[in-house]
């Protein structure tokens, strides 16, 4: 007989993707640390910019754990940004109050020339002192996660040189000069792998890829935009560390969600608020963990259209592997009262 104290540690988040029944629904909230707390607020201002707090440990380990010191959540993903990897590849990238991320557009073949992965892991060093830093002090039935933009998304801001709505710029060079664009996605591809491999190693659990503009590819370029590149990263992460679960978001993805769930080897995928969760539970849920997919717009009502909302995706998902979570990040006009009245819905569920 095993002694209570040699009983291993449950985890809710690590159960369910591993294909355990949990001890209760898992619960995050992407952008979970974010600028609807003052707390972080508070804290932000203590940074030169944007890239010093996620380059600073000290400041991303309390802005990761703000919001676990208000609500009942199993899992903390590590304060950082998509775009650390083309920084680390030597891209200027610089994030301006009111504007977002701005980067040195990188235009074709010949704009390639000055990134590489040479100093990745020394730039990339503060990140990883992070997750060192979280490991220790998380409670232990909590998850830590890390996580890094998939390459198709990061391309696309590397490429514009900002956020846009349709990727044009990064479509045209894909349509033009594929091959040449291909070098840029095996670049990230590469980096990727390595940075979240290193990942692991300082700590991380679990490891989200986010897609973020997955949905704006067209259906015919899909499979060699999104699926390949990022079916090649995982390969490259689980050979090197087989037992990480992997959670992919291919935001936008529409029906192509179950083709990107039958080839990319994800461990679990996280569907945005447009998916149907009668077809996410028919098509993916049967196959793999399913995350999601709270209108984060309903968590700033709060109230009635919340409690209606969060039923509903219980209804239609509690039959299988399901992690509560937003169909996409937590936005900053959302009142941390209403996050806390979302942590007792879901605890509620499970009778707790």
């Amino acid at each position: 007989m095993i002694s209570e104290d040699k009983v291993p540690l449950r985890k809710p988040l690590l159960d369910v993707l591993s294909g355990l029944e949990p001890t209760r629904t898992p619960l995050w909230l992407m952008r979970q640390a974010g600028r609807y707390l003052p707390e972080y607020r508070q804290t932000r201002s203590k940074a030169r910019d944007f890239l010093d707090l996620c380059y600073t440990p000290e400041l991303a380990v309390e802005v990761t754990l703000q919001p676990l010191r208000r609500y009942d959540l199993d899992a903390a993903i590590m304060f950082a940004d998509i775009l650390l990897i083309p920084d680390a590849l030597g891209q200027n990238v610089a994030f301006r109050e009111g504007e977002g991320p701005v980067l040195e557009p990188v235009r074709g073949r010949d704009a390639l020339a000055g990134l590489n992965t040479e100093g990745l892991h020394q730039k990339l060093a503060p990140v990883y002192e992070t997750l060192r830093q979280l490991a220790q002090r998380l409670p232990p039935p909590m998850t830590l996660i890390g996580f890094a933009g998939a390459p198709w998304t990061v391309a696309t801001y590397m490429v514009e040189g900002r956020g846009s709505p349709n990727q044009a710029a990064a479509k045209s060079w894909a349509y033009t000069d594929p091959i040449g664009f291909d070098v840029l996605i095996q670049l990230l591809v590469d980096a990727t792998a390595e940075y979240l491999i290193a990942q692991v190693d300082a700590g991380a659990e679990v490891l989200q890829l986010f897609d973020t503009w997955a949905g704006n590819l067209p259906p015919s370029q899909f499979n060699r935009w999104c699926i390949q590149p990022t079916a090649d990263l995982i390969r490259q992460v689980k050979a090197a560390r087989p037992d990480v679960p992997i959670i992919g978001f291919p935001r936008g993805a529409g029906p192509l969600y179950g083709d990107y769930v039958e080839a990319t080897g994800v461990n679990g995928v996280s569907i945005d608020t447009g998916l149907s969760l009668a077809w996410a539970a028919k098509n993916l849920q049967k196959k793999i963990a399913v995350q999601g997919n709270l209108d984060p717009l309903a968590l700033v009502a709060g109230g009635d259209i919340l409690k209606s909302e969060t039923d509903k995706i219980f209804a239609a998902l509690a039959g299988g592997p399901h992690i509560f979570n937003l169909g996409h990040g937590i936005v900053p006009e959302t009142p941390p009262e209403h996050v806390a009245e979302l942590v007792s819905l879901v605890r509620s569920q499970d009778g707790q």
